[in-house]
């Protein structure tokens, strides 16, 4: 378990935030963790699940940061499914 930075963005906000997760979050906490800085502020909130997406691919719920090799500081995409 380590702080793990990443870039990230809430589709529909025009702001880049940058979020520390821990490598071992499910995508689930870390959807939750970058949509914290957008949803109510910037974008509505809707009564669907967040996912994530890494380069263009949405991931699996129990993924993590680790298990995927994911670099320090990458972009996260985040979208209401």
């Amino acid at each position: 378990m380590a702080m793990f930075p990443v870039q990230g963005f809430l589709e529909g906000d025009f702001v880049v935030v940058l979020a520390l997760v821990d490598d071992t979050d499910p995508m689930t906490v870390v959807a939750e963790k970058i949509a914290y800085h957008s949803v109510g502020k910037r974008v509505v909130a809707q009564d669907r699940p967040l996912k994530v997406k890494r380069n263009g691919e949405v991931q699996v719920d129990d993924a993590t940061l680790a298990g995927l090799g994911a670099a320090p500081l990458e972009v996260l995409e985040v979208v209401y499914a």
